[in-house]
């Protein structure tokens, strides 16, 4: 059965280190972890009919977004300005899974406090709030003209097919 797990922990960190750049200490780290994680399950194996138990988050999922980083309450990775990419790579989800997964309110951002209020000062320097209200504003004022002249317009009356020649009518 240790081949396996060997097996197993090749795999998975191998996928792991393709997609994350690991130095050679990070690496041993996780295999080392992987492979004591695998060892662990092992002896833990659900019976027939039963569901594993959800491993518990390292932290609490509140805390988990902190000022300056998120961390992933998957993988316990951090670092991370905001975490919806990292959740796509790396885990393969969408935000609003983890969000469920992990109860999250639904409107909570997935990204680092000190980036949010970044953003958000760099869209209120930039006026964009007023852009998008000018942006809005001209469309709805263009498909309002458009509708009128589609109205406007008189309709064509219909043209009736001339009848088609028959063998009959040729030959006259």
């Amino acid at each position: 059965m240790s081949s396996i797990l060997v097996e197993l922990t090749a795999n998975i960190v191998s996928s792991h280190a393709a997609s994350v750049e690991m130095t050679s200490d990070e690496l041993l780290q996780e295999i080392q972890k992987v492979y004591g994680m695998l060892k662990q399950l092992e002896g833990e194996l659900p019976v027939e009919g039963e569901t594993a138990p959800a491993a518990a988050p390292a932290m609490a999922p509140k805390k988990s977004i902190q000022k300056d980083q998120v961390v992933c309450l998957i993988c316990n990775k951090g670092g991370f300005k905001t975490l919806t990419r990292h959740l796509k790579q790396v885990h393969n989800m969408k935000p609003g899974e983890y969000r469920k997964q992990f109860g999250l309110p639904a409107g909570t951002a997935l990204a680092a406090k000190s980036y949010s209020e970044a953003r958000r000062a760099a869209a209120q320097k930039n006026n964009l709030a007023a852009n998008l209200e000018k942006a809005r504003a001209t469309r709805m004022a263009n498909l309002a003209a458009k509708k009128k002249t589609a109205s406007a317009k008189p309709k064509k009356a219909a043209v009736k097919p001339a009848p088609k020649a028959t063998r009959a009518t040729k030959k006259k």
